[in-house]
């Protein structure tokens, strides 16, 4: 587990980002811990001055509160974007890789082919919500393994819970040493570190959950099951026709791809529903899965299950036991 300490290799203010000969090539994925404003500015002013004197498409990915002084510092603002759906503001990890793959082609019809964000990642309030934050940054290795992309991820200790600023190191390839990218001995990669994040019970699990169904006979049934429980909690049309949707998807892939029978769990209370789909598999799965569509933009091929849970869900964890494999997903109702 991810201690409570800053990793003796990222002390704050030392920077981890695209820069040097060999970021250049692909995705340099880079973090710096910082503590407070004006440390903030002087790891991401330098960063942000590289990429516009290189011709990059240069995207702020943060609250206005930061790109604000960081325009007025550059004293620009056209060669400067903003974007914060990146840093998971306001953006489901999904979605946030979906923006990163548009600007990704805009980069490359103009300038240096390269594009460079600076990210100040939202992680939320609750463990729970630390956890998605880690996935995204750690699952960004992957799914933009070869892209032309510079990132600089902003973590600053006085306003992120320990943890998850210890996560930086871990969650990071590069550290920036002498002037250019050095291997970061304590980077896990994202299928190790995701299999090894810890998945702890949701709390409305500790309690009898409101549907439970075993051995189903057919999809169909599960199907209508689900979306009368769903009827009975989520009374937003819309996020209860989401939430259907996306739960539906993770059904039609235990009968197609698992081993029967499959089963299903229900946990609710107000502002809180969790949801489990299991069968009795237990061929592993790609812990990256689903943070973008298993056949990439052609849809048309399917393979859009997981992607639409995390698009739809706040929560969507990938469990293997000593009786199967489940999906569990969950998310507030208010």
């Amino acid at each position: 587990m991810i201690g409570d300490h800053h990793p003796r290799s990222l002390q704050r203010g030392q920077v981890c980002a695209g820069g040097g000969q060999r970021g250049r090539r692909g995705h340099a994925h880079g973090a710096v811990v910082v503590t407070g404003r004006e440390q903030l500015l002087d790891a991401a002013i330098p960063f942000l001055e590289s990429g516009i004197r290189a011709g990059d498409l240069v995207v702020l990915a943060c609250g206005e509160e930061t790109a604000a002084p960081l325009r007025s510092a550059l004293g620009t603002r056209d060669a400067l974007l903003s974007e914060p759906r990146i840093a998971l503001r306001g953006a489901r990890a999904p979605d946030a890789f979906g923006l990163t793959r548009r600007l990704l082609d805009r980069a490359a019809a103009s300038g240096s082919g390269r594009l460079r964000i600076l990210g100040i990642p939202e992680f939320g309030p609750e463990p729970i919500s630390w956890r998605e934050g880690q996935r995204y940054e750690s699952a960004a290795n992957t799914i933009l393994r070869d892209a032309p992309l510079s990132a600089l991820c902003v973590y600053d200790a006085d306003v992120l819970p320990a943890p998850v600023v210890a996560s930086a190191c871990v969650t990071h390839p590069y550290l920036l040493a002498h002037s250019d990218l050095a291997d970061n001995p304590e980077y896990r990669p994202p299928r190790r570190y995701l299999a090894e994040l810890p998945v702890p019970r949701e709390p409305v699990e500790e309690g009898a959950p409101v549907f439970v169904v075993d051995a189903v006979a057919t999809l169909a049934d599960l199907r209508h099951q689900l979306g009368a429980v769903l009827a009975q909690w989520v009374s937003d049309r819309d996020r209860r026709e989401d939430l259907h949707l996306a739960v539906s998807e993770i059904a039609a892939n235990a009968f197609r791809h698992g081993t029967p029978p499959v089963s299903a769990r229900i946990w609710a209370e107000p502002g809180r529903i969790v949801c489990t789909i299991s069968d009795q598999g237990t061929a592993p799965v790609d812990p990256v899965a689903g943070f973008q569509p298993a056949h990439g933009e052609d849809l048309s091929r399917g393979g859009m299950g997981l992607w639409l849970a995390r698009k739809l869900w706040d929560h969507v964890d990938l469990l293997h036991g000593p009786d199967g494999f489940t999906v569990r997903l969950s998310s507030p109702l208010n």
